[in-house]
């Protein structure tokens, strides 16, 4: 499952709907609307990112925020590190070989670590351009 999907099956059932009048009020298929849920899919596209807001009601924070899962969902991952360090190389690769071997513990701890490295990296990058 992908964040999107995660977040997106947990605002259906708040609102109190199955998949299949979900998916018929969105014009799209139940199947395909399982496989967005499940992360069997890729990202949805802008516009149905966009009927899929209205249709929960969800506005300005909760909006941005599935807007960024969505872009941070796509199931099949390609890393270019051509141009990068050795060590960018060796880490995606890493991730790559071991990502289904690790426990979900270890998967948030890498994922925190990640995302306060890039906190500092765009902090570092506004500072920059602020100069």
């Amino acid at each position: 499952m992908t964040p999107f999907g995660q977040k997106v099956r947990a605002l259906r059932k708040k609102k109190g709907v199955t998949q299949s009048e979900m998916a018929k009020a969105l014009n799209i298929s139940g199947p395909y609307l399982s496989a967005l849920e499940h992360g069997r899919r890729g990202r949805p596209s802008w516009e149905l990112l966009q009927r899929i807001i209205g249709y929960l009601g969800i506005i300005w924070d909760d909006a941005e925020e599935l807007e960024r899962l969505a872009a941070l969902s796509h199931p099949r991952v390609t890393v270019e590190t051509g141009g990068l360090s050795p060590e960018a190389t060796a880490l995606a690769n890493r991730l790559a070989e071991t990502i289904t071997k690790l426990s979900a513990a270890d998967v948030k701890v890498l994922l925190a670590a990640l995302e306060d490295a890039a906190a500092r990296a765009e902090a570092e990058i506004r500072a920059r351009r602020r100069r």
